[in-house]
C-alpha cells in the first residue's frame, strides 16, 4: 500500500487543506467536499452545492434560523446558505486561520466567524443559541461523543442538527485482527481514528443520549464516496493550466479518491448523513 504510506505523510502535513482549482472550482470561496455525485450532478461545485442542499432540506432550512456552520473551510457553503436559502444570521466556525481572514474579507455581511476547533465550542462566547447547526463534510474526523457534547449545549431547544459521518456495516464483525489494524491504519491516513466509529445503533444512542430526537440517518456511500471516485478517475486530464499547484496538490485528490473507492467497495466502514432535533 504505497499509496496509503503517501497519503499518511500529506495529510499529516497540510491537514484539510485542498486545492479545489484542480477538482473544477476556480472561485474564492471555493467548495471543498466530496460532494453529492448524480447523473445531474457532474461537475464539481455542482456535486458540492448538492452535497450541502440534501443536508439542509434535511433539517428544514429557512431563511429566519440563526445558522452555526461548522468546519465551513473556504466558506462556499456560508456564500450559498446566503443567496441559496437567505439565511441573514449565520455564524461560523473553520479551524485553518488562512481560510478565516479569507471569509471575513469576501463576506462582510457574515454574522461572524471564529477561528477554533469546533470541538470547543464552549470557548466561544456565541451572543445567543441557534436554532440550526450543521457541520458540512467534517464531523467525521472526531469522535461522536465529543462533537455532540460540544455541539449540543449551542443549539435552541427544538433546533436541528445536521452532520456527516463515518459508520460501520455489520460486515466490520468479519474481519480479522490483521484486517482491522490495515482499516485503522488506512483511515488514520485521512485522520480518522478507528476507535470512533459506531455502528448505526450506536450512533443512535449517543445522539438519544446527548438529548437529540428524531433521529435520521441515511446511507450516502453510493453517491458520496462513490461519486467523488469515479469523478476523479474520470478526470483523464486536470486542468493543469491554473496557478498555483503542486505535484503534492494533484497527489492528495487522487489518494483521496482511492481512499473513497476502497471505503466504498470494501464496505465495511459506510458514509452517512445525520439529522435529529433537540429535545
Amino acid at each position: 500500500m504505497k499509496w496509503l504510506q503517501q497519503l499518511r505523510t500529506e495529510v499529516s502535513q497540510h491537514k484539510y487543506a485542498i486545492n479545489a482549482k484542480l477538482l473544477g472550482d476556480s472561485s474564492e470561496l471555493a467548495w471543498s467536499n466530496l460532494g453529492y455525485w448524480s447523473e445531474i450532478h457532474q461537475t464539481y461545485p455542482e456535486a458540492c452545492r448538492a452535497l450541502a442542499d440534501h443536508l439542509a432540506h434535511s433539517v428544514q432550512l429557512t431563511a429566519s434560523d440563526h445558522l452555526l456552520d461548522l468546519g465551513c473551510g473556504q466558506g462556499a457553503s456560508l456564500l450559498h446558505w446566503q443567496q441559496q436559502y437567505q439565511v441573514q444570521h449565520i455564524e461560523a466556525v473553520e479551524l485553518q486561520p488562512k481560510c478565516v481572514q479569507q471569509i471575513q474579507t469576501a463576506i462582510p455581511k457574515l454574522q461572524a466567524i471564529h477561528c477554533q476547533s469546533f470541538l470547543n465550542l464552549k470557548q466561544i462566547s456565541f451572543q445567543q443559541a441557534f436554532d440550526v447547526v450543521l457541520c458540512l463534510d467534517a464531523a467525521y474526523h472526531s469522535a461522536l461523543n465529543s462533537f455532540l457534547n460540544s455541539v449540543a449545549p449551542v443549539l435552541n431547544s427544538k433546533g436541528h442538527l445536521g452532520f456527516h459521518c463515518l459508520i460501520l456495516s455489520p460486515k466490520f464483525l468479519n474481519l480479522n485482527a490483521v484486517e482491522k489494524m490495515q482499516l485503522a491504519l488506512l483511515l488514520k491516513a485521512a485522520d480518522v481514528n478507528l476507535k470512533d466509529l459506531l455502528d448505526e445503533i450506536a450512533v443512535q444512542q449517543q445522539l438519544a443520549q446527548a438529548g437529540f430526537e428524531q433521529i435520521q440517518i441515511e446511507d450516502c456511500s453510493e453517491a458520496v464516496l462513490g461519486g467523488f471516485a469515479r469523478y476523479v478517475q474520470q478526470q483523464t486530464e486536470m486542468p493543469h493550466a491554473v496557478a498555483p499547484y503542486t505535484a503534492f496538490d494533484l497527489m492528495k485528490i487522487q489518494l483521496t479518491a482511492k481512499l473513497c473507492r476502497h471505503l466504498f467497495e470494501q464496505g465495511v466502514v459506510r458514509y452517512v448523513q445525520v439529522t435529529a432535533q433537540k429535545k
